[in-house]
């Protein structure tokens, strides 16, 4: 790509005592990409996003966001992006009203324009029943629906989602995919981690996957599907093969095979 990247990570580390939770890896993210990291749990996606937005202190390597350091710019950073946690970070004691009313007053927003915002993004999601209850009485779905639409009120620049479609239907899901294309026509980029596979391949640019703290695979699907040796394959296979799954896997079900037809006899 001919752009230069808003993220790019070089050889980063972040070791927990004797665990490699980030062991060396490397990946860019460009303007108007959506960027999937995808892993195993455990891989070091999660820790890999924290060390993006400053929550930790990386062991090694370097990394830039929109060129700025996290460990000193940590809040230019924050004020570019907006940030989906795979666990829920909303106020609960607030409404959705009062959470986005705060959003926009500590970002400088127009309250208005907010407000207006943030009640056409409830009825897409088809939560606009909640907007005045309380966050920590809703459902786990309609949590993440709420904390999706803090982090894109401010027309971020850049997204950081750790397993945003986490406990969302079908129709939510949808309409969040719609809502990330969208994003990125209009040329914000995406830093996208889930365990969904079909999401991913039908969502993404581009894939990195880590295993174990290692970067094994990055590229477009054709790209992945060359370094799995499985041209044609879905993402799912690429990635069981990349991140040395898919014998055990075939092991598994060769033996809950055996065992149905033992107990079908019996």
């Amino acid at each position: 790509m001919e752009s230069q990247p808003i993220i790019r990570v070089s050889n980063l580390k972040k070791y927990f005592n004797e665990i490699n939770a980030v062991d060396g890896i490397s990946f860019e993210v460009f303007p108007g990409e959506i960027f999937g990291l995808l892993g195993p749990n455990g891989a070091g996606k999660t820790t890999t996003i924290k060390l993006l937005l400053g929550l930790l202190e990386p062991d090694g390597g370097e990394m830039e966001v929109f060129g700025w350091n996290p460990e000193r710019d940590d809040v230019l950073i924050k004020q570019k992006i907006g940030y989906v946690a795979e666990e829920a970070l909303i106020f609960k004691s607030l409404t959705p009203k009062d959470a986005f009313n705060f959003i926009a007053s500590i970002r400088g927003l127009d309250q208005d324009y907010t407000s207006k915002k943030a009640r056409e993004y409830l009825e897409s999601l088809e939560a606009i029943e909640y907007y005045n209850q309380l966050i920590g009485t809703l459902s786990h779905g309609n949590k993440q629906k709420i904390q999706i639409i803090a982090a894109i009120l401010h027309e971020p620049d850049l997204l950081i989602l750790d397993e945003p479609l986490s406990g969302l239907d079908a129709k939510s899901v949808k309409v969040v995919k719609e809502i990330l294309e969208l994003h990125v026509q209009n040329g914000g980029s995406v830093l996208f981690s889930t365990h969904i596979m079909e999401i991913a391949e039908d969502l993404c640019d581009r894939i990195g996957i880590i295993n174990k703290g290692k970067m094994v695979g990055i590229g477009t699907m054709e790209e992945l599907r060359k370094k799995a040796n499985k041209i044609g394959a879905s993402l799912e296979d690429v990635f069981l093969r990349l991140t040395e799954q898919d014998t055990s896997v075939d092991q598994i079900v060769e033996r809950l095979r055996v065992s149905f037809k033992k107990n079908k006899v019996n």
